[in-house]
């Protein structure tokens, strides 16, 4: 397993899957082990995957300091990653909450990544944020599912703030309820670090005006991706979020919630690869 030092001196893992030209893989959770990306659908089979496990997460070490699990605190473990491989630049994809932190890497190196895929990103490294009512819309369009009675109450009970987080409610965020998203729900309590999870989105992480000013420099593509039934973000999220890039695209997914590479793995791995080899 393949290893390199921090800044401050904290060992990180990364885990390589697949031949070809290298695609370095940014986890969400926030915080879960890159383990759950699996080989994203079979992405594998066109790019070599480099799936890093950020800090206090998967194989990388825990820090001495935990306020080093803020996002913002994470651009330079990505650079240093950048650096061992000695990439000049590279294209980068991320998922989730991992967006955020792409989003700072490309605004404060913008002249070392190639392409950018956010897949069903978190934005808030650009004052963006998926709303109750967002999820709430998108959970409705699954009225017809046979858990939906259930699942919903406990969702809308989360949102409003009169419930706590159940797992209830988890189909909601894959396109198909079926075994395999079953076992990948089941999984991601023992990959993901809480108390860096907490502090990942910590106060003081983001400056939205200013990332948005310094990405005016980014000249690489980027690829905004969202799932037809995802809420967080919401295709409509997604489109406000391209609008701070200077050249972006929308790809939404049909049928596919926030794991698109499980809901179609065809569908999603044909229109990444589609963008990364334009």
């Amino acid at each position: 397993m393949p290893m390199f030092t921090a800044a401050d001196g904290t060992r990180l893992a990364y885990h390589v899957r697949g031949e070809g030209e290298p695609l370095v893989v940014l986890p969400g959770g926030p915080m879960r082990a890159s383990a759950y990306l699996g080989d994203l659908g079979g992405l594998a089979a066109r790019r070599r995957l480099v799936l890093l496990d950020l800090r206090g997460t998967g194989d990388s070490a825990t820090p001495a300091d935990p306020a080093s699990y803020r996002c913002d605190r994470l651009v330079d473990d990505v650079e240093m990653l950048r650096a061992h491989m000695g990439l000049d630049h590279m294209d980068v994809l991320a998922h989730s909450a991992g967006a955020s932190l792409a989003i700072l890497y490309a605004a404060a190196h913008p002249r070392r990544v190639r392409r950018l895929a956010l897949i069903t990103g978190n934005p808030s490294a650009l004052g963006l944020r998926a709303t109750p009512e967002d999820r709430l819309a998108a959970a409705r369009l699954r009225s017809g599912e046979p858990w939906f009675a259930q699942a919903f109450p406990a969702l809308e009970a989360w949102l409003t703030g009169s419930g706590d987080f159940d797992e209830a409610f988890m189909p909601f965020f894959y396109g198909r309820w079926d075994d395999a998203a079953r076992a990948h729900d089941a999984a991601a309590e023992e990959q993901t670090n809480d108390e860096a999870g907490d502090r990942y989105f910590g106060e003081g992480a983001f400056t939205p005006d200013a990332t948005r000013t310094a990405l005016r420099a980014l000249a690489a593509p980027v690829l905004v991706y969202a799932g037809e039934l995802d809420g967080g973000p919401s295709p409509a999220l997604a489109r406000r979020a391209a609008e701070a890039f200077p050249t972006a695209e929308v790809a939404v997914q049909p049928g596919a919630g926030h794991y698109p590479w499980l809901d179609d793995p065809e569908w999603f791995v044909r229109r990444t690869v589609d963008f990364l080899d334009a």
